[in-house]
């Protein structure tokens, strides 16, 4: 699991946390039920059967893999129409590539982000480069579904990629863990990631023993997602472990422990720490699309079905 490392993580910014900060509880822990996308590449549902009240504005995440694909098995997804939210695509090992009819589309590879916002609508594809499917490998990364407002919802689509290079790297005051801020702020670093709602994203890497505490802003919710590795979240030390989800309340710092013993095929606990200010409107959800009502929805359909989310480009080689 390379993402982006450094050496000597003590070179890094350290994060401080101030005193008297209020430490949020967890409230619950999950377990994502696995399951397969697109034409068939394995998922785990990181979301599944927590109340989206504790999820706003979040709306739904896949861990993509961890698989290694013999020669021929690498897949994709077909083109498909998304409005109304924006798509985080988080590569960690691999590569896969990302077209759309509204002009967007790139590579992305080991600690890559490409950040799409539907908006009004557009259809996209996903897949993986014709070299990987010839000669199979690793693959493994995370899509998050994050919603817009309904004064964002009808908005001009936009791409952003965001390579492994540009995160903010932070640590701990120990050099214990190595922090990667994706998107938002974290102690007054900024990651790259340009948000239309307000959240943020950091990819953690806690060595053996090592403990986190980071200040988390107030108005946003909280949750971490178990990537690899086992470990311990709240001053309580709830354990969690790969496909485990942290549900966390009200507070101003989190806190996430790695366990002294880990496993060979994961030497680290690998987490991501999400949070964003809830949007704390009605949500209607339906396949691709992301809404308000009903109604909006079943626009939503018609509009692709009469070709208004854009058409399929004629010529969209994908290698």
């Amino acid at each position: 699991m390379p993402a982006v490392t450094v050496e000597n993580p003590l070179a890094l910014p350290k994060v401080v946390v101030p005193s008297g900060a209020v430490s949020r509880p967890v409230l619950a822990v999950t377990t994502a039920p696995g399951g397969f996308e697109g034409e068939g590449f394995p998922v785990r549902r990181a979301f599944a059967g927590i109340d989206y009240t504790h999820l706003d504005p979040f709306i739904m995440m896949d861990q993509m893999g961890e698989v290694e694909y013999e020669a021929g098995e690498p897949k994709g997804t077909p083109w498909h129409p998304h409005r109304g939210f924006e798509t985080v695509t988080y590569l960690i090992d691999g590569t896969f590539v990302h077209q759309d009819s509204n002009g967007g589309g790139g590579t992305i590879r080991n600690g890559d982000t490409q950040w799409m916002t539907a908006g009004s609508g557009l259809l996209h594809i996903e897949a993986p480069p014709e070299s990987l499917v010839m000669s199979g490998g690793l693959f493994h990364g995370l899509q998050l579904w994050v919603n817009l407002p309904a004064s964002d919802k009808m908005m001009a689509p936009r791409y952003q990629d965001i390579r492994g290079g540009q995160v903010q790297l932070l640590t701990s005051p120990d050099g214990g863990a190595l922090l990667r801020v994706i998107a938002g702020e974290l102690d007054g670093h900024e990651g790259p990631g340009i948000t239309h709602t307000p959240i943020t994203m950091i990819h953690a890497t806690l060595r053996p023993g090592a403990e986190i505490t980071l200040p988390w802003r107030a108005d946003f919710n909280a949750l971490a997602y178990v990537l690899a590795g086992r470990g311990s979240v709240g001053t309580d030390r709830r354990p969690v472990r790969t496909g485990r989800t942290a549900v966390f309340g009200g507070g101003d710092s989190l806190t996430v422990r790695a366990d002294e013993q880990q496993d060979a095929n994961a030497p680290d606990l690998e987490i991501v720490l999400l949070g964003g200010r809830p949007i704390r409107e009605p949500m209607a959800h339906y396949g691709p699309f992301v809404m308000n009502t009903q109604q909006e929805l079943k626009q939503a359909f018609e509009d692709f079905q009469r070709g208004r989310l854009g058409t399929v480009p004629a010529v969209h080689g994908m290698g």
